[in-house]
């Protein structure tokens, strides 16, 4: 048997992998999915070829330059622009003009990834004329989204489905005039840019930073546990203006979660919830 290919973490080395990272670096992971970690993990042990346990806990605990690949690889970042077409054109056309009553738009996109959403809703508030006036705080576990949400550079392979999405969701300008082509990638107009707040959260341990009129969370929390998932909407609860909006992904929901009584979904078949209690 190949060594190499043969090493896979058991529940206690996993247990004993994810209290290192709270003791050693501060980020807890101990309430995500243990299905979707350990799968994560494991395939991360068979690409770096470790050979024991030992070996690759020793170098998750010194090692500060592989944590940072640790935490890049067992996060997910799967995110399009205008991903889910309806679900933007729901924000354009029932919540932008509500929030467009507000002196100063703040809106939090948690768990952002690589920051395509935290672009498409910059791109619907110029097309709304709010942009001026709003700020759009963009937040990851995961430093090195981070630097790519500051770049705003995306790959040109994905511009076609992005203009699709876009004209789907209700745009009516050239999608292409809000970048610059470089070579095979996509430069964003900096002025949406502009608008954008970057800072390293955990939903887990971080707590409220400001009161927000509409907190996007979508497809994060499917990976979290059911205590996890309720200490994550308390922090939104925590972090929402009265009649604010939060917005979740597809295959999420507020039904049966402790503040669920303070909320009424706006449209039926999107996850879009009003709060209306305290």
């Amino acid at each position: 048997m190949n060594r190499e290919t043969s090493l896979d973490l058991s529940d206690n080395e996993i247990e004993i992998v994810l209290h290192d990272l709270v003791e050693v670096h501060g980020y807890d992971f101990v309430n995500y999915s243990r299905a979707s970690l350990k799968r994560r993990i494991n395939r991360l042990v068979a690409n770096d070829k470790f050979l024991s346990f030992a070996e690759f806990r020793y170098r998750l605990r010194n090692d500060d330059v592989y944590f940072k690949r640790f935490v890049e690889e067992i996060t997910v970042n799967v995110t399009e622009m205008f991903r889910d077409t309806q679900f933007y054109r729901t924000l354009r056309e029932e919540i932008l003009p509500i929030l467009a009553t507000s002196p100063l738009i703040r809106i939090w996109h948690a768990g952002c990834s690589t920051g395509e959403e935290v672009y498409s809703m910059a791109i619907l508030l110029q097309e709304a004329r709010l942009l001026q006036k709003s700020l759009l705080y963009a937040t990851d576990i995961n430093p090195a989204v981070l630097e790519k949400v500051r770049a705003g550079i995306f790959s040109m392979n994905q511009m076609k489905q992005y203009s699709e999405n876009y004209i789907l969701s209700g745009g009516k300008n050239d999608f292409s005039s809000y970048y610059t082509a470089q070579y095979n990638a996509a430069k964003f107009d900096e002025q949406l840019g502009k608008k954008i707040i970057l800072a390293n959260h955990n939903l887990v341990s971080d707590s409220s930073f400001n009161e927000f009129q509409l907190i996007l969370c979508r497809n994060v929390m499917i990976y979290f546990d059911k205590e996890l998932q309720e200490r994550a909407l308390k922090l939104f609860d925590d972090s929402l203006e009265p009649l604010g909006f939060l917005a979740l992904g597809s295959k999420e929901t507020l039904k049966f979660s402790l503040i669920s009584h303070k909320y009424r979904q706006v449209a039926n078949k999107e996850k879009i919830w009003r709060k209306i209690g305290k």
